[in-house]
């Protein structure tokens, strides 16, 4: 009897003591894992792909796409969530339900990693937890060079049913180009460019950067090269290409320091 009257008064105090968290974002979810909280979460968006993980979790939708009762559905006493999410109304309607949301800076420089792991780390009590990995991500940061060098570079964006696309200014492939002393070859364009034949000639790039999934979506390398006027420019003639986990140099998240050298190693060894 005892016994049984334990286990019902802990039962109620154990389940006030667990977050239900959904997480939207795959750099607040990585980060999340890499502070050892895993087991608070209860469903992630579609972007959070790593770890491998987390795709067994259950997927409240597309970051870009969010509603509400979706999220709402999973019962969470929290979500974090990355400030990119849209539309800020469902998460709004997340709030006035009841539901805890911390928004984490979606900000596209490599500071602000280690503030995105304060939040979070803060949000869960793993203050200390949280430190360790700012301590990490800021000495892996501190190792890739800098300065400036001439080599420039294209990022392609490639998704199934769209026409490939050249990253210009104002978009985090051109925030992680310029981070690591390089020069990104559409940096006189807006935001995401369809590319032309006359435009990627001009552009003149050295290096080419595309995802793994967007080489696949073009059908592998030797479709890439014949994307318009790509064949002619410096990186088609030479072959210069990198394929990199876009969310690793793009989402400015724990992964982001090791994509970071590797664009700049890769620029090094070509560079004129």
């Amino acid at each position: 009897m005892k016994r049984w009257l334990a286990a019902m008064i802990a039962l109620p105090l154990s389940a006030l003591a667990t977050e239900r968290i959904v997480s939207i974002g795959g750099d607040v979810t990585q980060i999340i894992y890499a502070l050892d909280a895993q087991q608070t979460l209860v469903a992630r968006d579609s972007t959070s792909l790593q770890p491998a993980l987390a795709t067994h979790l259950p997927d409240v939708g597309y970051m870009r796409q969010l509603n509400a009762e979706g999220i709402l559905a999973m019962k969470p006493s929290l979500v974090l969530t990355s400030a990119q999410a849209k539309p800020s109304l469902a998460l709004q309607q997340v709030e006035q339900a009841g539901v805890r949301v911390i928004t984490v800076t979606g900000a596209t420089q490599s500071e602000a990693i280690n503030e995105k792991i304060a939040t979070i780390a803060h949000a869960l009590h793993r203050e200390e937890q949280g430190k360790t990995l700012r301590d990490a991500m800021t000495t892996q940061l501190a190792a890739i060079p800098r300065s400036p060098l001439p080599v420039k570079v294209l990022f392609i964006m490639a998704h199934s049913g769209m026409n490939a696309l050249g990253a210009g200014n104002q978009t985090a492939a051109d925030a992680a180009i310029k981070s690591v002393g390089l020069i990104n070859a559409f940096g006189d364009s807006p935001r995401y460019q369809s590319l032309t034949q006359e435009g990627v000639i001009a552009s003149a790039p050295q290096l080419v950067v595309v995802s793994a999934d967007g080489l696949n979506t073009l059908g592998g390398e030797q479709n890439l090269w014949k994307l318009p006027g790509l064949a002619m420019t410096p990186a088609g003639i030479h072959q210069q290409l990198l394929v990199i986990d876009d969310m690793a140099l793009l989402g400015f998240g724990i992964d982001t320091p090791s994509a970071l050298a590797k664009l700049r190693k890769v620029a090094e060894a070509i560079a004129p």
